[in-house]
């Protein structure tokens, strides 16, 4: 049976896979790039500008794309499994959606960065427009972390340290650090100090076990996992929020069976068990033997609880994707709730924050995994270049298997990332290495 310490230990090898020193970067030419690197003084912010895009383009109003679970829905179990359901996200009608942040200089070069927001991405319209813009102009782009914190100190005596504030900062922040490796013309990893490896394995979301579309059956679900370990992913992930003897179970251990000698199944509950829940769910999982991690099995309020569960399980607990800095990670790990955490670049403020993390996970041996859903490239770039650049990131998310090829992905840049089915690389390009088609972007711009 697989257990805690064996995925551990395999996860901990990957991670430290030294690669060879990447060849020296001919350095960019162009007019901005000769004009910003012609002076010795700072590198002025002339404009920041939050752009939302949406596919499919079409007419709906921006607030009728989420949908909402009914007041007073319940879990739909039996006994005491038939409570209120707080786990259920907002959807989004089949619908992508997200913020970009685009930051110009006087010298004329451009960064972008990405907020996620898949559910209302005019408030980080609002967010950059009304507070960052004002006091982001003017000032050196090149002072990154100084300017991470001003921007966080900007809410933080008023308590807006998560949600869309810390998404807003990300989106910032990935822009900096793009521009950053524009200036030096190296890719953002090497800013970060070199990469560890060529490449990140990644998982494969299976998203219809989330949002109820897609195949219902446990064997229908196998087969289309087995679909996904043909094209060349090893590890999968699909949604539990139910108990043993449920459908949902059913799927689960359909998958599990359908991976065995192939790969690893992860099982994300979306925090929705209570601990002795999730203690009962855990055993089960601990039982199929090729479960890599159990994620968010306890409500996102319940995080004090994660030490007793670690204690009673020996599947590997993985938490993080709704917590949004470092002081929060803090709590989480020197309790020793976890043995992987899984920030997201897009809420967890941008690079800066998130490497704070990745760190801090590491000096309690802790494994950690870049958690990516619904977004565009400069996320998805952004979330390669710091798993190759730290020692303890095992694999990164890759939504319905294969992200790029949606309509956010490749088909908006002038240059594809690097992907394939189960691995990422980060591109050679300096900055994030990613440079969108005007004309492609403007179909999906919806304001």
């Amino acid at each position: 049976m697989s257990d805690r310490r064996s995925f551990l230990k395999a996860g901990a090898a990957a991670g430290l896979v030294a690669a060879l020193p990447p060849p020296l970067l001919a350095a960019p030419r162009g007019p901005a790039l000769d004009k910003a690197r012609a002076i010795s003084g700072p590198l002025r912010i002339r404009s920041v500008e939050a752009i939302v895009i949406r596919a499919p383009k079409d007419a709906i109003r921006h607030e009728d794309v989420v949908t909402f679970t009914a007041p007073g829905m319940t879990t739909g179990g039996r006994g005491l499994w038939d409570r209120l359901d707080h786990a259920s996200p907002t959807r989004q009608k089949g619908y992508e959606q997200a913020t970009l942040v685009k930051i110009t200089t006087d010298q004329g070069l451009v960064g972008w960065g990405e907020c996620h927001a898949p559910d209302a991405p005019r408030i980080h319209q609002r967010i950059v427009a009304d507070l960052f813009a004002p006091l982001l102009v003017g000032q050196d782009a090149r002072q990154v972390e100084p300017l991470w914190e001003r921007l966080y100190t900007t809410e933080r005596v008023r308590g807006y340290s998560t949600g869309a504030h810390l998404e807003t900062i990300a989106g910032v922040d990935l822009a900096l650090w793009d521009l950053l490796g524009k200036y030096a013309g190296v890719p953002v990893y090497q800013l970060l100090g070199g990469k560890y490896r060529d490449q990140i394995t990644t998982y494969a979301t299976f998203s219809g076990t989330y949002q109820g579309r897609g195949p219902k059956t446990p064997e229908a679900v196998a087969e289309s996992v087995r679909a996904m370990i043909e094209r060349g992913f090893t590890v999968i992930k699909m949604a539990l929020r139910q108990g043993p003897g449920s459908e949902d179970f059913a799927r689960v251990m359909a998958v599990a069976e359908a991976l065995k000698g192939k790969g690893q199944l992860l099982v994300d509950a979306l925090g929705a068990f209570k601990l002795h829940e999730a203690t009962l769910v855990g055993k089960e999982l601990d039982a199929l033997g090729n479960i890599g991690w159990f994620e968010d099995p306890l409500l996102p309020d319940d995080m004090d609880r994660y030490p007793l569960l670690a204690e009673r399980l020996d599947t590997a607990l993985c938490a993080g994707e709704a917590l949004s800095n470092r002081f929060q990670f803090k709590d989480l790990l020197a309790a020793r709730g976890v043995d992987v955490v899984n920030p997201d670049l897009g809420r967890a403020g941008g690079i800066t924050e998130s490497r704070r993390i990745a760190w801090l996970a590491d000096v309690f041996g802790v494994l950690w995994a870049p958690h990516v859903s619904t977004g565009s490239a400069p996320y998805m770039a952004a979330s390669v270049h710091l798993a190759l650049a730290t020692p303890n990131a095992v694999m990164m998310e890759v939504y319905d298997g294969f992200k790029h090829e949606g309509p956010f992905g490749n088909v908006l840049l002038m240059e594809p990332l690097d992907m394939a089915p189960g691995v990422a690389r980060a591109p050679a390009r300096p900055g994030l290495g990613v440079e969108f088609d005007a004309a492609a972007l403007a179909k999906v711009t919806v304001s």
